[in-house]
């Protein structure tokens, strides 16, 4: 809203100054200022709220040190990354901006589905919380809206030629601009640390027949819907001990920033010689919000936290980073990038098959980790949660940066 106030005075009135409002990183430093100093004043308006509200954690017995003192923490604690994230989005962004719009509806998509899961557990008493089956359908209901939203949107294009071309005149060397491309639809993506590192999902189809590409959205959805119910399911299992879903997140929601901004800048996206996709360098406003408010509710949520983030959180942190990743086309470099999201997804997948296959064989589950997910098999070995939290975050930056390197080694 502010853009659009401070975009008025500066071409009707003139007035000196208010074209500042114009440029993303202007915006982008206001917007993590602006959440940051939500999440931690009015964060803890929000924490004696919930707490009055009696919305408390119920903890099972799982026999981890410290479990017991965790009981009754306020939860639900997501909604202060969601108000914090949404309130300077509306005022600085360009609210008419296709990936701007997406992201709203996944953050409140994914946010109204872990509340309700939240609110099942608290108030019906439910420790199973919303049925999975329910979980998944809302997942994969946000899936084909923004899978068929960067599909068929006229304002969802690449363009891969921004090059400039240096041309030899007798004894001088003038630069000129190469012809410039239009702007095109396309399902390409990044394949990371390779050359010549683009592919089309269109591709998959091309046994089809010459007109394969009007059926691409048949691999592209389901691709999408995969990535965000696989991500999403990947942040709420990592949301186990204090700041750990949280503080990786904000890494590697940081490293998804840098990667908006540059594919949305024409010169950089030269620079680096990467995919050029037009209109993205906005989404780095929503996501300078969106780390100042993962880094506000770090403020209370570390240990010992006085809150936690339920589902209502975790659920919609992992559904924005999926629809970032999608939107810059580094939907491939997940597995590395949210390699901690993973790793602890793996964990379980790895855990559950092994308990039932050595059942089946030997009439005797048995298990590879103390507990899964991951951060829970370092707390049966007798490490403090900080600790595992501290390490975690190490890891998250390692791959952050392994990741940032992808733009240039191939």
């Amino acid at each position: 809203m502010l853009y659009y106030f401070f975009q008025y005075l500066d071409k009707s009135l003139d007035i000196p100054g208010t074209g500042v409002f114009q440029y993303i990183t202007f915006r982008s430093g206001l917007a993590i200022i602006l959440s940051l100093m939500i999440s931690t004043i009015f964060g803890k308006r929000i924490i004696n709220f919930l707490r009055k509200q009696q919305i408390g954690e119920t903890v099972r017995e799982l026999g981890l040190e410290g479990q017991k003192e965790k009981a009754g923490t306020p939860t639900m604690g997501g909604l202060i990354i969601i108000f914090s994230t949404l309130i300077p989005v509306f005022l600085l962004a360009k609210l008419d901006n296709v990936y701007v719009m997406l992201l709203i509806v996944t953050t409140l998509w994914m946010g109204t589905i872990g509340f309700i899961d939240d609110y099942i557990k608290i108030f019906k008493k439910d420790k199973e919380g919303l049925k999975g089956k329910f979980k998944v359908v809302g997942q994969v209901g946000l899936g084909i809206i923004v899978g068929s939203v960067l599909y068929f949107h006229p304002g969802v294009t690449v363009r891969t030629d921004t090059a400039t071309r240096n041309i030899f005149q007798g004894t001088t060397t003038t630069a000129t601009i190469a012809p410039a491309p239009t702007e095109e639809k396309s399902t390409a993506t990044t394949i990371p640390f390779f050359k010549n590192n683009e592919f089309d999902y269109a591709e998959l189809l091309a046994w089809t027949g010459d007109n394969y590409k009007n059926y691409a959205w048949l691999i592209f959805i389901p691709v999408v819907i995969f990535i965000i119910t696989a991500v999403s399911n990947g942040a709420n299992l990592t949301d186990g001990i204090d700041g750990l879903a949280a503080g990786t997140s904000a890494i590697s929601v940081l490293t998804l920033g840098i990667f908006a901004f540059v594919s949305g800048n024409i010169i950089f996206s030269n620079y680096l010689n990467i995919m050029y996709i037009p209109n993205s360098g906005e989404m780095t406003v929503y996501i300078s919000a969106f780390v100042g408010a993962l880094i506000g509710f770090l403020w209370y949520n570390t240990y010992p936290a006085s809150v936690f983030m339920g589902d209502t959180g975790s659920l919609t942190i992992g559904g924005i980073i999926a629809v970032l990743a999608i939107a810059v086309r580094k939907e491939l470099l997940i597995p590395v990038l949210c390699g901690i999201f993973l790793a602890e997804n793996l964990s379980v997948v790895v855990q559950v098959a092994y308990f039932k296959y050595t059942k089946k064989k030997f009439g005797e589950g048995r298990r590879i980790f103390l507990m899964s997910p991951l951060h829970h098999h370092y707390q049966k070995k007798g490490y403090h949660e900080s600790k595992i939290v501290t390490r975690f975050w190490i890891v998250a930056i390692l791959l952050a940066i392994f990741s940032l390197v992808s733009l240039k080694l191939r």
